[in-house]
């Protein structure tokens, strides 16, 4: 690049490599803009999540009076993602969005927190970020990014894409869940008793056409343009049939109603931030009990942030030639901080979101689209009727198609190769199919360190690689070794 060049660039172009990378200040902006819109559902989610689960004790998240504070918890969640996520862009210039994370809630809510108090649980995830930390400053977690060979990474990145186009389809109400699964062989169907029915689940049809017809279109903005026209078509759709939420109507919205709100601002209150212990747990759960907790927390963790980050780097084109994305360290960093960050405002671990792909997808390739998500987050803790107006029907088409763009790159992997291909497989498909990507990478990763053993080709296993696969057996294992040590 010659030097008149370099001169002539902004400041900001500059530090985020804006220019250098293939991107415009409008790109960034753009994609943070979609990863926004497209994960701004955690808002909501989260309190819905952990909002109603009691404490060993009976006590809710942040509440005193016995009644579920989802307004703080919200606040809460829209605060920590918005300060993660532009330190994720300032920090590691990466396009990469932050939040709670969606399953790590899950069992925090309904497996720790009903062992121990709320305070103790969230000091349980201080723990674990800051032990995630530590691994990362020691550069043992940098150096099992390494260890990975490089198609396994590959499959990481298209494991990911199918099981956020299943995430799309389920919370549009394309896929659903068969109400009496357990008498059936099948586990899932097209839409209510196999067919499709409902005026939210016409809504994401046509904002899966509109993407889509966008996209190959080659229209600018064509990520954003289809949220923004589908959200305006919902609420027209819920003002005329009134449908309300689901968990009234069947057939009506899955998260959010997409109805004008009567206040656009709201005050914020923060009553869960701090609410957190580090030594409770100890006494109330027991050592064993806590360190079988913080180990299945950090292993999830570890290993989704693993993932994600290069599923993003692939979908940019930012990866190097080890398949490991610029700054990882910087990215690994910021994550643990986020974890930890998560659990000391009282909102469960934060990490990184695999949403971000729909920003990069947008155009993103930098961290200025983290800082524009980011401010945005915060802005939201202000003015959340606005954001909860998108309805996922809305938002997801938008991960459907990223789907589609992470799964190109199957092509990639030796399917030729068995000691690669079956592990490659395992990682693919175990991801939607067990709605887990610590699940997909566990059993990838045991899968090739097995057939490199059986084939006696113990010197082409890396040794971290030994250490990992048995982690994953007892993170596998996890229940039976927690029944047999307590």
């Amino acid at each position: 690049m010659s030097t008149q060049t370099t001169t002539g660039r902004s400041g900001l172009d500059r530090y985020f490599k804006i220019t250098e990378r293939g991107s415009t200040v409008e790109r960034e902006i753009r994609g943070g803009l979609v990863t926004f819109f497209t994960m701004s559902y955690i808002i909501v989610l989260n309190p819905l999540i952990i909002g109603f689960a009691a404490d060993q004790d009976g006590n809710l998240l942040g509440s005193s009076d016995g009644e579920p504070n989802l307004a703080a918890i919200a606040a809460g969640t829209a605060l920590v993602a918005g300060v993660l996520t532009i330190l994720m862009g300032v920090a590691a210039n990466y396009p990469l969005a932050l939040a709670t994370g969606l399953g790590l809630n899950a069992f925090v809510a309904f497996s720790v927190a009903n062992q121990m108090t709320w305070a103790d649980a969230m000091g349980l995830v201080v723990i674990e970020g800051l032990v995630i930390l530590v691994l990362v400053l020691t550069g043992f977690r940098e150096a099992v990014f390494h260890a990975v060979p490089a198609q396994l990474k590959i499959a990481i990145s298209v494991g990911i894409g199918l099981f956020i186009a299943l995430i799309g389809f389920v919370d549009a109400g394309f896929v659903r869940r068969i109400p009496d699964a357990a008498h059936s062989t099948v586990p899932v169907q097209l839409g209510q008793n196999g067919q499709l029915s409902g005026w939210p689940v016409l809504v994401f049809a046509i904002g899966l056409v509109l993407i889509i017809s966008l996209w190959v279109l080659k229209v600018r903005g064509a990520i954003l343009i289809s949220i923004i026209a589908t959200t305006v078509l919902a609420i027209i759709v819920e003002a005329i049939a009134d449908l309300g939420p689901s968990t009234e109507n069947p057939k009506g919205w899955s998260l959010n109603v997409p109805a004008w709100p009567d206040d656009i601002v709201a005050t914020p209150h923060f009553d869960t931030l701090g609410e957190f212990s580090l030594l409770g747990s100890w006494d109330n759960a027991g050592v064993v009990t806590v360190l079988l907790l913080i180990f299945t927390l950090m292993l999830a963790d570890f290993f989704d942030t693993m993932g994600t980050m290069t599923a993003i780097g692939a979908e940019a084109g930012l990866l190097q030639e080890d398949g490991t994305p610029p700054n990882t360290r910087r990215i690994l960093v910021v994550d643990s901080l986020a974890a930890a960050a998560g659990g000391a405002a009282g909102v469960s671990s934060n990490t990184s979101y695999i949403e971000s792909a729909s920003g990069v997808g947008e155009g993103a390739r930098t961290g200025l689209a983290s800082v524009v998500t980011g401010l945005l987050f915060l802005a939201a803790i202000f003015v959340a009727p606005i954001v909860e107006i998108i309805p996922s029907e809305a938002a997801v088409p938008a991960l459907v198609l990223v789907g589609f763009l992470m799964m190109q790159q199957v092509r990639g992997i030796d399917w030729d190769d068995l000691e690669i291909a079956i592990p490659a497989f395992l990682t693919i498909v175990l991801m939607p199919f067990t709605y887990s990507i610590s699940v997909g990478i566990g059993a990838g990763f045991l899968a090739y360190v097995l057939i490199k053993v059986i084939r006696g080709r113990f010197a082409a296993i890396h040794p971290l690689m030994w250490v990992v696969a048995a982690l994953f057996v007892v993170y596998f294992g996890i229940s039976p070794i927690t029944n047999w040590l307590t």
